[in-house]
């Protein structure tokens, strides 16, 4: 065995630290033949502090006080390693490297440990000799192991003796007692001291760094060690950090300390921070124990406090009440208290009744749920704080005063209840107000309500309770066991306070509990007028007993109930056929029309509001022409839903006789005047013709429509605000605007727009918002998707609207120029000829020569008509759109009107003929006449099926010279121009 070994073997355990580290690196050093050797131990964070040296001169150790466990110097390479490592020196030379000045050749350093944990490293300054040789290593290793078990033997540090103090010498310890505080953050390093702990550790302001280093360089190094290890043992135990250690003062002085400290954690469980206190523990401390043996076991809890309100002593009780010994409270700041962290306001009140030197006395919470009355009563020498336990005295108190509250709070539930169901207007509005008004106060979790219709139950309103035990409960018979209807048949409140109990009256239906997670059960008949049309079920999820006082109060509210749910089932009714006439009166489905798309919207108002007066509509018209009209009859009830109705209908009729909106709002006016004076009635018709594009507007009192353009850009047409019809005066101004293919109109009712939070101005301009961003995104491509978009943006769902809104979206279209020809035609018998060549031509241009025979026969007889009895100019006109039209104008005023022929008569057939032979025809003037049109179907009748004779028809065509059985097609061989129509 190696001598020196063998020599340490003999050192008795009990040796103090640096007893332990002087002995190690004497013969480490001695027998490597090194220059030198040091000892490093871990610190808080990524420090290494160096605590022992041997043979080398503090100059050269100055840089390696504390460095980082964490850097490449050897210790912390040792540390990082877990072994032996060799570091040469830096060159001769180097420059912010602590070895550069040193001599030798490298560090030869290995780490020590403490129960399988570093704590630090012993290292070795080589000479010429280099890298030890492996017996070294070995010698090495056996040395740290020596030291490893000799530190765990080591005596902690013992504090100086104390003397028994004399009466007057414990007033003065306790007095000049300094207590600092400290916070460390654990994770960066950084240590806040206040000047009380800037004294207590012998630094001085401008020396201190906000570091843990500034701790560490003060602390004695024989009590560094275990002063780290018990940092370090609270650390990972989550306990508390107690320890007594000798700091350097500022005369340069070792003086006793004592610290206390408890560490924080993170949410992951990780340390964060350590915050403690320290106090100078060289003036004795059995004068506080002296001092507080007399107050030590009263019953009521007592601290007492120097002037900078930190304990200096707490009785038996105040330990038990507070959760610490008097040792842990001894020095605290009375704040830091997790009780008195929890009191708002304390120190205030605690700080301005010793300003004022006046007794306070009031209650606070603890931590442990327990109730105190403290009274706080100020000194000259300090503060004394007396404590009582008055939970239960608090409790029976409470107790009173809840009762008492809770039937104030009841009663005025009640009155809120009422309240709330005379202005309940539907059923559902009375289903909420009994959820908001008896569920809370009773502590319940469920609501049903149902209704009797015939032999069955059905569900009007419930809250609390799933879809499927809903299911169950809707539509139950007479005939099937069911609590609900027991409660009706008897015209009696059933009450059950426990599945059991529920279980008994019901076997068949024990499940149901469960099912639904109700525990208890309060089933109210409802009964107005001597009748019990339902039942109101108030359910909870616990085992409930209601009281007498509870029973009857319920019973009472559901006579609240039953009467405004009746009042509120009538006006459902009442409010369902309304809707539905209003619905029957608005168009069922838009007209498809080639000159336009659309898509539309009716929002009727809140929930409360009678029917509107609101509506849009959409006529197809001739000549590739259609109608847009949107109105809004003020007011709500059926008186104005039958006034829309009226209006619509006349809009209808007036645009079949096809005149301009000018005149049709004027003969609006004239039906609305003679309604009365009652009637408020505002509408704007617009006329849209696909084969000019310009859209002729007129309106009364209503909103301008917006228009939105191909490129995104929203305008509002400039129009003329004529006054609301019945209260205009004729005429009304028609507004011209061009319309680009593909534009999109939209019209609405001021209901989309206004409200009582809202401007029209404000609401247009956030349509027209929503319009442009509804084009940039793509929304506008598909006009059902737009109208979604522009109701829910202007009239949200959760928005209660005090007005109906309608809305009418149209994407117009042109009829494009290769779909449309037109000709002049002179006043003369050869007209027919001339149109019938102008037809074959253009027909066959569009293949549509099928419909070449029946095209050119219509021709001939609407422009013999012409010629006959009418004046020029005459023109004829061809367009080809989902139908073939065809046109002819002329300069007279007179309208042609069918009449029955005779069989002698020789004219008089000419527009039974147009009748049979076209889909549909009419007449409409025209600025400078009339115009006469016919429309036929693009597809021709199938060739291969048999053909009945059209016995009209077939005798009219039968009946005209040379058009019989033997006819060839050739019409320019039959004679037109003297038919009469």
């Amino acid at each position: 065995m190696n001598a020196r070994l063998a020599l340490l073997g003999t050192v008795a355990p009990g040796v103090a630290e640096s007893e332990v580290f002087r002995l190690a690196l004497q013969h480490a050093v001695g027998e490597l033949g090194a220059l030198g050797g040091m000892i490093h131990l871990r610190g808080p964070m990524s420090a290494l502090r160096l605590v022992s040296t041997a043979g080398i001169p503090p100059a050269l150790t100055r840089g390696w006080e504390i460095i980082d466990q964490e850097g490449p110097l050897a210790p912390a390479r040792a540390l990082h390693e877990g072994n032996g490592v060799w570091v040469p020196l830096s060159p001769s030379g180097a420059v912010g490297t602590p070895d550069a000045a040193w001599p030798g050749t490298g560090l030869a350093a290995l780490p020590m440990y403490s129960n399988n944990r570093s704590t630090g490293a012993l290292s070795v300054l080589m000479g010429d000799e280099g890298e030890p040789a492996f017996e070294h290593w070995e010698f090495l290793r056996a040395v740290i192991a020596w030291t490893e078990d000799r530190m765990v033997q080591a005596p902690p540090p013992s504090g100086p003796a104390q003397p028994e103090p004399n009466g007057e010498r414990q007033r003065q310890a306790l007095k000049e007692v300094s207590v600092g505080s400290w916070d460390w953050n654990i994770r960066t390093g950084d240590l806040i001291w206040d000047e009380a702990a800037l004294e207590l550790y012998g630094t001085r302001p401008q020396d201190y760094t906000g570091k843990v280093e500034n701790w560490m360089r003060c602390v004695h190094p024989d009590d560094l060690p275990p002063t780290l290890a018990a940092a370090d043992r609270a650390i990972r135990e989550g306990g508390v950090f107690e320890a007594e250690y000798r700091v350097r003062k500022l005369d340069g002085t070792w003086g006793w300390t004592q610290a206390r400290a408890r560490a924080t954690y993170d949410e992951s469980g990780e340390p964060h921070r350590m915050i403690g206190v320290g106090w100078d523990s060289d003036e004795p401390r059995s004068a506080r124990d002296a001092l507080g043996r007399a107050l030590r076991h009263m019953s009521d809890g007592f601290l007492s406090m120097d002037d900078d309100w930190r304990i200096t002593f707490a009785n038996v009780e105040a330990e038990r009440t507070l959760g610490f010994s008097e040792e842990e409270l001894f020095g605290r700041l009375l704040w830091d208290l997790p009780a008195a962290e929890q009191v708002p306001g304390l120190e205030i009140r605690c700080r301005q009744a010793a300003a004022a030197e006046k007794s306070i006395s009031f209650d606070v919470r603890l931590p442990n749920g327990r109730l105190c009355h403290l009274r706080l009563v100020p000194g000259p020498d300090g503060r004394t704080i007396y404590f009582t336990d008055v939970t239960e005295r608090r409790r029976l108190e409470e107790e009173r005063r809840s009762a008492e509250r809770a039937a104030s709070e009841r009663a005025a539930r009640i009155a809120e209840l009422t309240a709330a169901l005379a202005k309940a207007t539907t059923s559902k509005d009375v289903v909420d107000a009994v959820a908001r008004g008896v569920l809370p106060p009773f502590e319940a979790t469920g609501l049903v309500v149902q209704a009797v219709e015939g032999d069955r139950l059905h569900t009007v309103g419930s809250v609390g309770y799933p879809e499927d035990i809903l299911a169950v409960l809707d539509g139950r018979e007479r005939t099937e066991p069911s609590p609900l209807w027991d409660a009706i048949l008897a015209g009696a409140p059933l009450f059950m306070s426990s599945p059991q109990e529920f279980a008994a009256r019901y076997p068949d239906i024990a499940d149901l509990p469960d099912r639904a997670g109700k525990q208890a059960w309060a089933l109210l008949p409802l009964t107005a007028s001597g009748h019990t049309f339902g039942i109101c079920a108030v359910t909870f999820d616990h085992p409930r007993r209601l009281t007498d006082e509870e029973r009857t109060l319920l019973a009472a509210t559901s006579a609240l109930v039953a009467q405004a749910l009746e009042r509120a089932r009538l006006f459902d009714a009442e409010h369902t056929r309304s809707r539905e006439l209003q619905r029957s009166l608005l168009p069922r489905d838009l007209p498809t029309h080639p000159a336009c798309t659309a898509a539309a919207r009716y929002l009727p108002a809140g929930q409360g509001m009678d029917v509107g007066g609101d509506w849009y509509d959409i006529i197809p018209l001739s000549g590739g022409q259609v109608a847009l009209v949107v109105g809004d009859v003020m007011g709500h009830g059926l008186p104005e839903a039958a006034t829309m109705g009226r209006l619509r209908t006349a809009v209808h009729t007036l645009a079949d006789l096809e005149l301009p909106p000018d005149e049709i709002m004027s003969h609006l006016n004239d039906i609305v005047g003679a309604m009365g004076e009652e009637s408020y009635v505002t509408c704007l018709y617009a006329l849209y013709d696909s084969t000019t594009r310009v859209c002729s507007i007129a309106r009364a009192g209503h909103p301008p429509p917006a228009l939105l353009h191909p490129d995104g850009t929203v305008v509002y047409p400039p129009l003329s605000a004529d006054p609301p019809l019945g209260a205009a005066e004729p005429p009304f101004e028609t507004t011209e605007i061009p319309v680009p293919e593909g534009s999109v109109l939209a019209l609405y009712t001021d209901g989309l727009v206004e409200s009582s939070k809202r401007e029209m101005d404000e609401g247009m301009a956030a349509l027209a918002d929503v319009l442009g961003t509804s084009h940039t995104d793509g929304t506008a491509k598909d006009l059902e998707q737009l109208c979604e978009r522009v109701t829910a943006a202007l009239l949200p769902a959760d928005h209660q609207a005090a007005d109906d809104a309608a809305l009418l979206l149209a994407r117009l279209h042109a009829l494009p120029t290769s779909r449309m020809a037109a000709w002049p035609l002179p006043k003369d018998p050869r007209a027919a000829g001339q149109a019938r060549a102008l037809i074959r031509d253009q027909l066959a241009t569009w293949g549509l020569d099928t419909l070449t025979p029946t095209t050119e026969l219509l021709a001939s007889e609407l422009v013999g008509n012409v010629i006959r009895h009418a004046k020029g100019p005459l023109r004829l006109r061809l367009l080809h759109g989902a139908t073939l039209v065809c046109e002819v104008f002329d300069g007279s005023l007179t309208m042609p009107r069918i009449r029955r022929a005779t069989e002698t008569d020789e004219g008089g057939r000419g527009l039974q003929l147009v009748t049979a032979l076209s889909q549909r025809w009419g007449t409409r003037y025209t600025p400078t006449g009339k115009c006469i049109w016919t429309e036929q179907p693009l597809h021709t009748p199938d060739p291969h099926r048999e053909q009945t004779p059209a016995d009209p028809l077939e005798r009219m065509f039968l009946s005209v010279p040379g058009l019989g059985e033997d006819f060839d097609g050739d019409l320019e061989s039959l004679t037109f121009g003297d038919q009469e129509l």
